[in-house]
Formats: structure tokens, sequence, C-alpha cells
């Protein structure tokens, strides 16, 4: 279990000047007492202490910043994070139980995600935290802790995962009615542009004041966007964020997904992670790029000193192929996720794997010995990036450690005929219950809590009668 770095000397804060080096910093401190004086560098008043839920939803509280350097003790209820994305609270199981009491769960700050909430009027911090006990031991069912337990079991071999996710996403008109189908926004030409225009020029300029607002956001909190991209969907953008470290980039993406939202809404139109959220159009996914390095040397495992692929390069992809339709229920967590994972689309519909062929769930890019990676295509950008990135990486890990052997390369298409992973949230939920090598590195609570959660939106959406019924079965059945 992954134990939280804090230091006790650091609680009761004096508030003195500090070099002027330190004040020009756009993210992250070392210590409260540098927090302090970041906060009074910037004439920061208030200071959102904020956490990920289960579904990656941004939970927590605001706070003078005066009271944050006083070391006040912040918490959240355990039932935060056992909440549908609809609100509603599932029915304890065999494998799922509330805590006694609904208790308290303590919010610790991380002190290297402080930032500027650039979007707000008045001078505003924000800053991720994790969860403990009262005890402060580490609570095993939030996100930020499933992602630290899957590093740490890399670290325990003396692995280090590195990743680099990119965010698809769309922009609407705003939609108060979510009986009516969205739509793409206007742009600046005065038309609604069309799809089709895959790494348009033309496409991004459509959007040019929102995405310097993007760019601008970003920079003021010390996020980095490698790239930004029209996608093939009707004002569907593309984010590629830099490799790093798999918290550290979960944290980014995290916030990138609020930057963008705000960034749109200034705009006046929506910024949507839906997987499908428009008919006929390609759905939006979360791709993530994964390599290894040795922990001590940080030369890349899943090559050889001679350059060649090495035996965990490729046990790395059989594991994904093995355990990632068992772990496809964190990656495509809702059930607008499978009507993106559909034969014939942009979409993977399966495990298999070749060499820059996008047609495939697990592709290889083109890169140098030290570049080689494995691009995972299956999550969509609905999911928690946290929970991907470590369900992800987890199934790689158990390919690697149990030594599995992957199926052999395709160069032809891979996205047509028949679909090979689970076509919904239930068939999904089911592999993943069951298996025990996830539930290793997961965590049973973890995997409880979220099968539960999982089980109650599926039931929410029952309820729900959808325009296909009432358009087929209202005066023909």
């Amino acid at each position: 279990m992954t134990s939280f770095h804090t230091n006790p000397e650091d609680t009761v804060l004096t508030l003195t000047p500090q070099n002027e080096e330190k004040k020009s910093e756009l993210r992250g401190v070392e210590n409260m007492a540098e927090a302090a004086q970041w906060l009074i560098a910037r004439g920061i008043e208030d200071i959102e202490c904020i956490t990920p839920d289960i579904a990656g939803v941004v939970r927590g509280k605001m706070m003078p910043s005066t009271k944050f350097v006083a070391a006040s003790t912040l918490a959240l209820p355990s039932s935060v994070f056992m909440q549908t994305i609809s609100g509603e609270y599932p029915e304890e199981s065999d494998t799922f139980r509330y805590p006694p009491h609904d208790g308290d769960l303590r919010l610790i700050p991380d002190l290297s995600t402080l930032c500027a909430v650039p979007w707000e009027t008045d001078p505003t911090a924000q800053i991720i935290c994790d969860m403990s006990d009262h005890k402060g031991t580490p609570v095993g069912y939030t996100p930020r802790a499933v992602l630290r337990n899957v590093v740490d079991a890399y670290l325990a071999k003396g692995w280090k995962p590195v990743v680099a996710p990119e965010i698809e996403f769309y922009l609407v008109k705003t939609n108060e009615d979510p009986d009516f189908p969205l739509e793409p926004p206007i742009g600046r030409s005065g038309r609604p542009i069309a799809g089709g225009n895959g790494y348009s020029i033309a496409g991004v300029n459509e959007f040019d004041e929102l995405i310097d607002d993007i760019y601008d956001y970003s920079s003021a909190q010390g996020l980095e966007i490698e790239t930004l991209i029209h996608e093939e969907g009707a004002a569907q953008l593309e984010i590629n964020l830099n490799h790093g470290d798999p918290v550290m980039l979960a944290d980014q993406v995290f916030q990138f997904k609020r930057t963008i939202r705000e960034a749109a809404l200034k705009h006046g139109m929506y910024a949507t992670f839906m997987a499908k959220p428009i008919q006929g159009q390609p759905g939006s996914a979360m791709h993530i790029h994964q390599s290894v390095v040795d922990a001590e040397t940080g030369s890349n495992i899943f090559s050889t000193s001679a350059g060649e692929e090495s035996d965990h390069f490729r046990s790395f992809i059989a594991g994904m192929q093995h355990y990632l339709p068992r772990a496809l229920v964190v990656m495509a967590p809702y059930v607008n996720s499978y009507r993106r994972l559909t034969t014939h689309s942009s979409a993977p519909v399966n495990v298999q794997w070749g060499y820059d062929n996008r047609t495939t769930g697990l592709r290889i890019p083109v890169s140098d010995p030290g570049s080689r990676r494995v691009e995972n295509r299956l999550p969509s950008s609905d999911a928690n990036p946290y929970l991907a990135m470590a369900a992800s990486l987890a199934c790689g890990y158990l390919g690697m450690v149990q030594k599995l052997v992957p199926e052999s390369a395709i160069s032809s298409t891979a996205n047509e005929g028949n679909n090979s992973l689970p076509r919904g949230l239930l068939d999904a939920l089911s592999l993943f219950e069951d298996d025990d090598g996830l539930k290793g590195l997961l965590g049973e609570e973890f995997m409880g809590v979220y099968a539960a959660i999982k089980r109650e939106e599926f039931e929410t959406f029952m309820k729900v009668i959808s325009p296909w019924e009432r358009e087929y079965l209202l005066l023909n059945v």
C-alpha cells in the first residue's frame, strides 16, 4: 500500500519573504512554507482543495488561503466515492459495503500540484488531494490511490511505467434539453463545421479564440500541451500531452478536462468528453501510450541492448491482449461508451496488435528503440484517467510477471467484421468482477465499489425510455 509523504514540521507556518525564483514558478512547491509564499506572491485569496471521484468528477472544498496555510483539517464523506454519475447510491452486496456511519476521509494536499485557477475572476488557486482515513492511511478505493498502487507494483520489480495520453473531445452547441440531439457549434465562418476534417488547420482555426484560451489557461496552470489537432468528427478536437509519470499525467488529464470545459463555456458552447455524443459521428477516445523503463538506469525495458524487441515488450502486449477485455469496464465506464466500440468505425473492436496499424486495439507506433511503446486505443475519453491508466498498466504488468506470449501481429484491417470485445456494460462488468489477477493490483475493495456503482448506473439507465423505442415500438408492437 502506498504511503503519502507529509512532513509534520510543515503544519504550522510563519509567512516570511522567499526568493523571487520561487515566486515565478507556476506549478508545485516543495513544502507548506513555500506554498504560503507562493499564495502571497500571487495575492491568492481562495484555494480549491480538489480530488477526483470514481467518475473523475472534481470534488472537494474551497477555503480561504489563510486557513489552508494554517493546516486546517479538511474532510469529505466517504460516500462521495460511492456515488453514481447521476447521484444515486448502490445497494450493498456480498462484495460492497458502505463504511460505518459514512465516516469522513481526510484531504491530503499534494503540494506538487498547486497552481492557479485562471478562469476565476478573483485570485484563486487549486491543489489536488489524496484521501486518507483518520489514521493517515491511504484509502485504497479512491482513484489516485488505485493508480499509485499499480505504479508501486512496477517499482517493486525495479520498473517505472511511462505514459502519454491523447484526449479527444467535441465542441457542441449549448443544449439545455437532454431530449434534443447535440449539434456542432457555429465557428468563426458563421457556419457549423462539418465532419471529415481530420488534421484540418482550417477546422482548428474555426475556434481560434477558444483554443487561445485553452492554451492560456493551460500555461497559467503549468500544464503542457504537446499538440492540438482537429479530428474526424464535426468540431472534434484532440489534445496530446507529453510523456511522463502516470500519476502526474492523470492529474493533467483531470485538470485539462476542467480547463477545456471552462474555456468552452466562456465562448458560449459545451466541451463534451462523452464517448459517443453525436449519432453518425466518430467516438472520442483517450489513447494511452505506454512504455516501461528500468528504475535505476532509465533505459526502456521494451528494447534489448541491441535495440531489438525484448521479452518484456512482447509479454506486455500479451498481458494487454489477455486482460484488457476483463478491464474494459474501467476504460469504457458507461452505457454510452459501448456505442463507440463498434465495427466499421475508427474505434477498435478487439485486442489485436500491429505495427503502426490504427485499426487494432493495440498499436505499436514507429519509434527508435529508446521510445518503443504500446498504444492502447481502447479507452474512451469519458473514462476516469487515473483508473483507465491504472487498469491499462495493470494488464501489461500481469503479462510481464506471468511471461505471457502474444498472438502474432497483424497488418490487415482489424476493426471490421466481428467485435470480440464485451458489447455492453454488464458483459464487461461480469468479466471484471471475476478476474483475480486484476483484484491483486487494483484492489478487491475498489473493484467491489466500482462494480456496485456501475450496476446501479445501469439500472438508472434502464428507467429511461429512448427515442428509438418511441420511434419503432410506439405504433408497431
